[in-house]
C-alpha cells in the first residue's frame, strides 16, 4: 500500500511535467515551423532512432562511443505531426502531474527520460524493418502509465460514454481502463503494420519499465517516511 506524505510537509513544488511539456512544446515549434522541410528531415534523421542499428554487440559498442545511443532519448522530442504530439501531451498531463505528486520531479524526470529510452530500445530492438525512424514521446508516456497504474491502483479515471445524442461523463476503474489499453498494445504488437507505423512494442516496453520503477521507488518513500517517523 502507497505510504501518503504526511499533510505537516509542504507539497513539493511540480515542475518536471510542466518542464517536459514545454520542451516538447518548443522542440516541436522548431522542428515543424522554424526548419524547412529538408531541415526538419535531417533534424529527424540524426536526432531520431534507427531500428535495426543495434543488433549485435559490436554496434552496441560503437553507438556508446560515437554518442548515438543519445539518440534513444533525444528522439523522445521529435514528433511526426500536431496530432502525434497534441496525444503525448494529454497523457502526460493526465498520468504525469499525479505521479509527480507522490514520487518527486526529480523521480518524475528520470522516468521520462530513462524509461522512453528503454521504450525506444525495445522498438529498435524489435522492428524487423533496418532504419526505420523512432520518434516520439509515446514509450515516455507509457512509462507514465505504467507508474500511474502501480502508485494508484484503486484511482478512478474519468471517461465520456456517448449514449445517443449525450455524452455521459462517467468514472471508471483506472486498472480496467489501462489494462484494456496494454492489451491492445499486446495485440497491436503482432499485427501493428495493419494499424498504420505506431512502435507498439516500445508502448509495451515502457509501460512495464515505468511500474517497476513507481513499485520501486514507492517502497524508497515508505522507508524514507518510516526513518523519519523513528520506526
Amino acid at each position: 500500500m502507497f505510504v501518503a506524505i504526511p499533510s505537516r510537509e509542504r507539497t513539493r513544488l511540480r515542475w518536471a511535467t510542466p518542464l517536459v511539456f514545454a520542451l516538447l512544446w518548443i522542440a516541436f515549434i522548431v522542428s515543424a515551423l522554424v526548419l524547412s522541410g529538408p531541415e526538419q528531415r535531417r533534424l529527424m534523421l540524426e536526432w531520431g532512432a534507427l531500428s535495426g542499428g543495434l543488433s549485435n554487440p559490436a554496434q552496441w559498442w560503437d553507438a556508446i562511443r560515437d554518442g548515438s545511443i543519445l539518440r534513444l532519448f533525444s528522439a523522445l522530442f521529435l514528433h511526426a505531426d500536431w496530432a502525434h504530439l497534441l496525444g503525448n501531451l494529454v497523457f502526460l498531463l493526465i498520468f504525469g502531474l499525479p505521479a509527480e505528486r507522490a514520487m518527486g520531479p526529480w523521480r518524475l524526470l528520470a522516468l521520462f527520460l530513462f524509461g522512453g529510452a528503454v521504450a525506444n530500445l525495445a522498438a529498435v530492438l524489435a522492428i524487423g524493418t533496418p532504419d526505420r525512424l523512432i520518434i516520439g514521446a509515446s514509450g515516455a508516456v507509457s512509462a507514465l502509465i505504467g507508474a500511474y497504474l502501480a502508485l494508484f491502483p484503486s484511482a478512478k479515471l474519468g471517461v465520456v460514454v456517448p449514449l445517443g445524442v449525450f455524452l455521459q461523463f462517467v468514472k471508471v476503474p483506472a486498472p480496467l481502463l489501462i489494462g484494456v489499453w496494454a492489451l491492445l498494445q499486446v495485440v497491436f504488437t503482432f499485427i501493428g503494420p495493419a494499424f498504420g507505423a505506431v512502435a507498439w512494442s516500445a508502448h509495451l516496453a515502457g509501460f512495464a519499465f515505468g511500474g517497476a520503477f513507481a513499485l520501486i521507488a514507492r517502497a524508497g518513500i515508505a522507508r524514507r517516511l518510516r526513518r523519519k517517523r523513528g520506526y
